[in-house]
């Protein structure tokens, strides 16, 4: 069995690749600040002809998100294409609209339902489906705060789509609960879950999409790095 090796840095292997599939909360910054050697890397690896495209787990079309990175610094420089879970989101959600749909998540997640004519239901008892982002409110709930809420959706059968896949994250020192960890609390309650980000299909297949549109020509595969801060 290959046993993994670490890199001293990415011009190591640029050469060997095209396309950069990076991640972004905890590769390039922490919520609070952007990392400058990483987005260097990324930078140079663009300016000999590479492209980087970002893949993120937020819950957030990608189009909201670029004002975030640009508020920690992240460089235009260090990417060239973006694509978030939030975007592939919304190819699940206008697919059942109009619902209704259960939405959990803070408000801040809104712009993820815009144009897609969903109907909001009140909770279990008369939604169409659950659309998850994330805890209503990530400074203070736990997914066990969920339990109770999501059993009578569980007991209809209710599919639950997650927006964001990850089960926490790191914003600044402090470690909060996202929608990933309460998708894992339905599923071992036997409800149903999609999962529309990484490290899920969708997201990859939009993510290559972009690169397609970059390159102009269909993507090889075997030139295609994907970096992220986890295994």
């Amino acid at each position: 069995m290959t046993q993994p090796h670490p890199l001293p840095r990415l011009s190591a292997v640029a050469d060997d690749y095209d396309i950069l599939l990076c991640d972004v909360w905890g590769v390039i910054h922490n919520g609070r600040e952007s990392w400058a050697a990483a987005c260097e890397a990324l930078t140079k690896f663009n300016e000999k002809g590479g492209h980087v495209v970002l893949i993120s787990n937020s819950p957030r079309p990608s189009s909201d998100v670029v004002a975030q990175l640009d508020g920690l610094g992240v460089p235009r420089s260090a990417w060239k294409a973006f694509v978030t879970s939030g975007d592939a989101t919304r190819m699940e959600l206008a697919r059942r609209a109009p619902g209704p749909a259960w939405i959990i998540g803070p408000d801040r997640d809104f712009p993820l339902y815009e144009g897609l004519n969903l109907t909001s239901a009140h909770g279990a008892e008369d939604a169409a489906f659950i659309s998850v982002t994330g805890p209503y409110d990530d400074t203070t709930e736990t997914p066990e705060d969920y339990r109770e809420r999501l059993t009578p959706a569980a007991e209809r059968g209710l599919e639950l789509i997650c927006a964001n896949p990850d089960r926490v994250v790191q914003r600044g020192d402090t470690i909060i609960y996202c929608g990933g960890a309460i998708a894992d609390l339905y599923e071992q309650m036997g409800g149903r879950v999609i999962m529309a980000g990484k490290p899920f299909s969708p997201i990859y297949a939009l993510a290559l999409k972009e690169a397609e549109g970059l390159l102009g020509r269909a993507v090889d595969r075997s030139r295609v790095l994907c970096i992220g801060d986890g295994v």
